[in-house]
């Protein structure tokens, strides 16, 4: 087995999506890397990939944390079809009840990380707009809704360029004070492939990185740093500019294989050497550009609203959704 975990070289291109980091380190190869177990489900047009990292020697490879990655890919969300989102909130409602006890009693803190005023980060923010809160309304909702409401607080901490102030230090002192049993942390993702923009959700149960897709990386939120599990539900809103023209130079060899000459040339080039090839046409200062879709307004809008619903649904199961509107 160690010879032939030997044949996968980690990552060393900028991606928050677990199954792109898989792909990434196999690359042609077969087989699956050592440590890793994936699981791949299809149902009304969305495609769901469970994947799990069980050794530190994966954990290396793929620059992520051990723990469970489910990957909800809908690449025609962007089409904006009503069924399909429909498709998508059912199935992310499915998938987050598993993560959450059934005991409602166990409370929950839903943090919606990133800068309501940079839409492709406005994810987090606008979906606490559209989430049901119910922390404060024990004293006054009738007990029979009482005793099958799940306590649910929220809050938009912004980010450390607005308030100075890091999201860790914000959200631990919430978590002191609040005690919550969970945290859920919602955030924008970056991508590699272009596909996944606005059509692909993670969740993970090992916490988030704010800022790691983009070279950016900030304090984590963890387990082991606000001191409750905490649970990351992402989307990929943005690509990196040098993302693009990999796929460019991929895209390219494939139309011209039957010049046998260039095509040999770029296939047999590695990825440092396609790296190097770009970074000379782009330049350092364009390829560290992000990219993101003309109507990410529109986009941004419609995947909070399939991601507040999910979780309302995830969260108060044994409410009725008449009795939260």
């Amino acid at each position: 087995m160690a010879e032939r975990s030997a044949a996968f070289e980690p990552i060393h291109v900028y991606t928050d999506m677990a199954i792109e980091a898989r792909d990434i380190v196999r690359g042609d190869a077969k087989e699956e890397i050592p440590g890793v177990r994936v699981k791949e489900s299809k149902s009304n047009g969305v495609v769901v990939t469970e994947v799990e990292i069980y050794e530190e020697s994966a954990e290396r490879l793929m620059g992520k944390p051990r723990g469970h990655y489910i990957t909800l890919d809908v690449p025609t969300f962007k089409d904006r079809d009503p069924d399909l989102k429909r498709h998508l909130m059912a199935r992310l409602t499915d998938q987050l009840k598993e993560l959450f006890p059934q005991d409602t009693r166990h409370s929950v803190l839903v943090v919606g990380l990133g800068n309501w005023n940079a839409t492709p980060d406005a994810l987090g923010p606008r979906v606490i707009e559209r989430l049901l809160v119910t922390r404060h309304l024990g004293a006054v909702v009738p007990e029979d809704i009482k005793n099958r409401m799940r306590p649910v607080s929220a809050v938009a901490p912004g980010v450390l360029g607005t308030t100075g102030i890091e999201t860790l230090d914000i959200i631990r002192g919430i978590v002191n004070e609040a005690k919550p049993d969970m945290v859920v942390a919602i955030d924008a993702l970056a991508a590699r492939n272009l596909d996944r923009l606005l059509g692909s959700v993670q969740i993970a149960d090992t916490g988030i990185h704010p800022g790691s897709g983009v070279g950016n990386r900030r304090s984590g939120l963890t387990e082991e740093s606000v001191g409750v599990p905490v649970i990351a539900i992402g989307v990929c809103t943005v690509v990196q500019s040098i993302s693009i023209a990999q796929e460019a130079i991929h895209q390219l060899a494939n139309q011209l294989a039957d010049d046998m000459a260039f095509y040999d040339i770029l296939k047999q080039m590695a990825p440092s050497e396609q790296r190097g090839l770009i970074d000379e046409v782009l330049g350092s200062r364009f390829a560290e550009l992000m990219v993101t879709p003309k109507e990410i307004d529109v986009l941004i809008d419609d995947m909070a609203e399939v991601l507040a619903e999910a979780l309302n649904r995830a969260l108060q199961p044994q409410l009725d959704a008449s009795e939260w509107a």
